[in-house]
């Protein structure tokens, strides 16, 4: 029996998150064999007008090429693909799998080769800058154990997600963003989070369908070297096929000058992969009202109503502030009471207190007013 909801969904990502044009090519790139949506993807490109092209990928082959990976042959494949998506109008990525650790075993160097290569050439000089993208999750059993749901129930909730009126958020984010233009000083408070840092004339960016299934963020990023403080991350965050926990990172002028987690040895590692990965590349405030709590899926963590994310590594064109590295890497506190609260300053005044925004002209972005 077909599932309507993945038809609508097939629907919003065509028609609304892509907005494919007749005689617009797409790109329809699956890590794991989701038929369902993928050939309601198809369908709807077509009806669209649209040439859909399809790309079919697996954890578990990906974790054998990068096991053997040499920088030569990786070059060769990122020059295959970049090839692909340079004729590319559109790029839909669909991501699924059973095991979110299936790479935890890959050693460090054969990531950095997968991310100078083809994570370089094909998305970071491609996909982002040329094309209309979004990426997204596919609900699975290994998805509804991270989220400690039955699979019935976090299919529900996946879906309610996903098929969000993204449009009425988009315009309620537009205050936000205003506001965000018109800010110098950010202060971040909270257990364990003390932070400053300046985002005086980087551009704020909404997210509301239109890269990420689910969206529900507003970015920016802090101006490089004005970052001071210590934050302190309450959510499990996983990298690299580790997940990190109890992460503190405290900085000095923008850098961090120090790292501690339950692998603390691990995570100063990635932190040394290149000069940029100690500097920040986003910071962004998530209000998706449908998610309230982590699930160890950054596309779902970084929503999460009354959350913020705070990024060391690339940065955004969109939002450049400079920063450069082969790592960025979305960690997310949340601000909301049963996680121990906190607040956002923007210019020394109160902007959002317990995950609840506290200003007239931002109260849209609160969840009652999402739904």
């Amino acid at each position: 029996m077909k599932d309507p909801r993945i038809e609508k969904l097939a629907k919003n990502l065509i028609t609304y998150s892509v907005d494919l044009q007749k005689g617009e090519k797409v790109l329809i790139e699956n890590f794991g064999l989701q038929r369902e949506l993928v050939t309601a993807l198809v369908k709807e490109a077509y009806l669209a007008g649209g040439y859909p092209f399809v790309l079919l990928k697996d954890q578990q082959v990906d974790r054998a090429l990068l096991l053997g990976a040499q920088e030569e042959q990786f070059n060769m494949i990122a020059d295959f693909e970049a090839n692909v998506m340079s004729n590319m109008d559109a790029y839909i990525g669909l991501r699924s799998g059973d095991n979110i650790n299936e790479q935890a075993d890959v050693p460090d160097e054969k990531v950095k080769i997968h991310g100078s290569t083809i994570g370089k050439k094909v998305h970071r000089d491609i996909r982002v800058p040329k094309t209309k993208w979004v990426v997204l999750r596919y609900p699975t059993s290994n998805m509804a154990q991270l989220a400690k749901m039955s699979t019935e129930a976090f299919e529900d909730f996946y879906f309610d997600v996903c098929n969000l009126d993204y449009g009425k958020m988009d315009k309620a984010m537009v205050s936000l963003t205003e506001l965000m233009n018109r800010t110098d000083k950010v202060r971040l408070t909270g257990p364990g989070t003390d932070l400053s840092f300046s985002i005086k004339d980087i551009p704020a960016i909404k997210c509301a369908g239109l890269a990420n299934i689910p969206d529900g963020e507003v970015y920016t990023a802090p101006v490089r070297d004005s970052v001071n403080g210590v934050i302190t991350y309450n959510t499990p965050s996983p990298y690299q096929g580790f997940t990190f926990e109890n992460v503190k990172l405290t900085f000095k002028d923008g850098k961090i000058i120090e790292a501690v987690a339950n692998d603390t040895e691990r995570i100063n590692k990635i932190f040394d992969t290149d000069e940029g990965a100690r500097y920040v590349g986003e910071f962004a405030i998530g209000v998706n009202p449908y998610i309230l709590n982590p699930m160890q899926d950054i596309l779902f963590d970084e929503k999460i109503a009354g959350s913020f994310h705070f990024t060391p590594g690339q940065c955004y064109d969109e939002a450049f502030n400079g920063n450069n590295s082969n790592i960025h890497w979305d960690m997310v506190n949340i601000q909301r009471p049963e996680y121990g609260g906190g607040e956002i300053y923007f210019d020394d005044v109160l902007i959002r207190k317990d995950g609840l925004f506290v200003i007239p002209e931002l109260e849209g972005l609160n969840p009652e007013n999402l739904k």
